[in-house]
């Protein structure tokens, strides 16, 4: 028997590191945690947006997991290569651990070949990479059609697509050449964020307002490269000059060959999101729970898987069940940013609550990261 609680957390996003320094918080000298990645810092969504339109450096957002300091805690930059959920114990190009709790927050992979055409006529923005060759391409676009595109459903943070199309105009607008180019938003929804009528409103007249066509039940299936033309899964034709899509979304290989999937994802119960398997928990965009692949809800998540396991250590009462609730912010551009706050699993339907785009909210976006900053990272 250990002395200490031996944890083993894979992926270090929203969901990771909120559950580490939870259990680090309560446990302290009594924590053996792990937290591995195969990255070396952690960036925020958002931030890949900025990237991409050049308002800021990708160095400059980039949070080392090196300041990582906490009672209990080791992080390993290290890629995972099997995990066993009976044993719970896991691979990695580096060593093999084993754990008592076994927590996987390893976030959603994409696959550019399950959209052909789009790796070799178009661009993604949901990597860092992605981002930043398309900080390079932007300025080389000065005249035509630019499609931003999701290719399939779920994906991370639904509102990005319209936030893309909005950054786009400002961007274009701001080199003087919006006039000679033209935007659509191709998205799988019947709005733009089913749950929050008001928000889906509001986006929409900004997208009228702005000239910005919306094109609804619609996904882009392939892209001809050679035609410069983005195929719908109706079988409908849109023809190119640029295209910003959203990549497919897989859970990572690792998680799809450890027999932990279900329809692609790992389910997880919302009472404590425990796995099928005993003392294997899962977070954030690898679970399927009900709510929507988002940083805000994987922390939430967090919250309520290290509540579940503090409680079995010491013994007490399980914590209320994960409630699928928070706050997204939304750029308008212009200056402006929206929230909208969401409550996915209280009741029989989700929610959602529409807070006007305003200066103000852009101050309240950053105190949102630079909080998170801080508790995770100590800076």
């Amino acid at each position: 028997m250990h002395n200490k609680l031996r944890v083993v957390v894979l992926g270090a996003g929203f969901g990771g590191l909120e559950l580490t320094t939870i259990l680090s918080e309560a446990l302290s000298e009594r924590l053996e945690l792990t937290l591995i990645d195969k990255n070396d810092s952690f960036i925020f969504g958002f931030s890949k947006l900025d990237i991409m339109f050049g308002r800021e450096k990708p160095d400059v957002v980039r949070h080392y997991y090196k300041h990582i300091v906490k009672p209990g805690v080791c992080f390993r930059q290290e890629a995972v290569l099997s995990i066993d959920p009976n044993a719970r114990r896991v691979v990695t190009n580096e060593g093999v651990y084993e754990a008592d709790i076994l927590v996987v927050a390893l976030g959603a992979d994409y696959d550019m070949d399950a959209t052909p055409g789009l790796a070799e006529g178009g661009h993604e923005f949901y990597t860092v990479a992605g981002a930043t060759r398309l900080r390079d391409v932007l300025p080389t676009f000065s005249q035509g059609h630019a499609i931003v595109g999701v290719t399939s459903w779920p994906f991370k943070c639904p509102p990005a697509p319209s936030e893309t199309a909005l950054m786009l105009h400002d961007y274009l607008t701001n080199r003087g050449v919006r006039d000679d180019c033209e935007i659509s938003l191709v998205i799988p929804f019947s709005a733009p964020i089913p749950p929050a009528p008001d928000s889906s409103r509001a986006l929409l007249a900004a997208f009228a307002e702005r000239g910005i066509r919306f094109i609804s039940h619609r996904h882009v299936q392939s892209l001809d490269p050679a035609r410069k033309a983005a195929i719908l899964d109706d079988g409908s034709e849109l023809p190119y000059d640029l295209f910003l899509g959203v990549p497919t979304h897989c859970v990572p290989r690792a998680v799809a060959d450890s027999g932990m999937t279900e329809d692609g994802w790992i389910p997880v119960s919302p009472e404590n999101l425990r796995t099928r398997f005993p003392g294997v928990y899962a977070v954030g965009d690898v679970t399927r729970v009900g709510v929507p692949k988002a940083g805000v809800f994987a922390e939430g998540a967090a919250r309520v898987a290290a509540a579940s396991i503090l409680a079995e250590i010491e013994r007490g009462p399980q914590p209320t069940p994960f409630k699928g609730i928070a706050s997204c912010y939304i750029e308008f551009g212009a200056g402006r940013v929206g929230r909208v706050d969401i409550n996915f699993l209280s009741g029989p339907n989700p929610t959602g609550t529409f807070t006007e785009p305003s200066a103000a909210l852009v101050q309240e976006k950053q105190h949102f990261g630079s909080s998170r900053r801080a508790r995770w990272f100590g800076r």
